[in-house]
């Protein structure tokens, strides 16, 4: 049994429990969590602001610990990996989007895709190959060479996914990817995440109020008072 939960589930999270001293006490952010996430399934997370959304992808991708609760991801348990560990993990097998798109606007859209592969020292005829075929998944091959102050919102954003998918991970986890963008836009990144989604078989949690997202995922989670639920 134990087996074949390590070969078939990208996330796997049980009691997941995080307090924090408050003003007036402990806060309870999260209460009890329990969470699957499997290859190739797009996973919408719902919740209002401040509802332990971004608490729990930070959990989850090693961030942060739970005060209670373990985490396995891609069959490792997190709490048995050190600090330079769990880095390794995020750099090489977990991608990240944000609401912000969060480019260096002076380097053009190859070079800000680049940059997870220049951290993990790879040579740069193949960065360059990589980072190019990144650009060209997400639709945005003909804007590798502009800068990011020169790229739409939607643009931007296109560069941040193909930034979070170029080292090739299993596990992404996006929190608000569209919230900045007009609802076309908006419809567009959702598309592409879908798409890329079950074409790579790779696990995604998005974070998000959009109803757009929602609506092609293939699971939706509410989280309301540390609570989740499956709606």
């Amino acid at each position: 049994m134990v087996e074949q939960a390590i070969a078939t589930t990208i996330v796997d999270a049980h009691g997941i429990v995080r307090d924090f001293k408050g003003g007036s006490g402990i806060v309870h952010a999260l209460r009890g969590i329990d969470l699957c996430i499997l290859p190739g399934e797009l996973v919408a997370l719902r919740g209002r602001s401040g509802s332990g959304k971004t608490t729990l992808l930070n959990i989850l991708i090693g961030l942060d610990d739970p005060t209670r609760g373990s985490v396995t991801v891609l069959g490792r348990a997190l709490a048995r990996m050190s600090e330079t560990e769990r880095a390794h993990l995020r750099s090489h097998n977990v991608g990240m989007m944000f609401q912000n798109a969060h480019l260096f606007p002076s380097l053009t859209a190859q070079e800000n895709v680049e940059i997870p592969l220049r951290l993990v020292r790879m040579e740069p005829a193949l960065r360059t190959k990589k980072a190019r075929e990144a650009l060209e998944r997400v639709h945005l091959g003909p804007r590798a060479h502009h800068r990011g102050l020169e790229l739409s919102g939607g643009e931007q954003q296109r560069v941040a996914l193909a930034r979070a998918l170029v080292h090739e991970p299993q596990f992404i986890v996006a929190d608000e990817p569209t919230g900045n963008l007009d609802s076309m836009t908006g419809r567009d990144i959702t598309a592409l995440l879908r798409e890329i989604t079950h074409d790579t078989k790779i696990g995604m949690l998005i974070a998000t109020h959009d109803m757009t997202v929602v609506g092609v995922a293939d699971r939706v989670l509410k989280i309301n008072d540390g609570l989740l639920s499956e709606e």
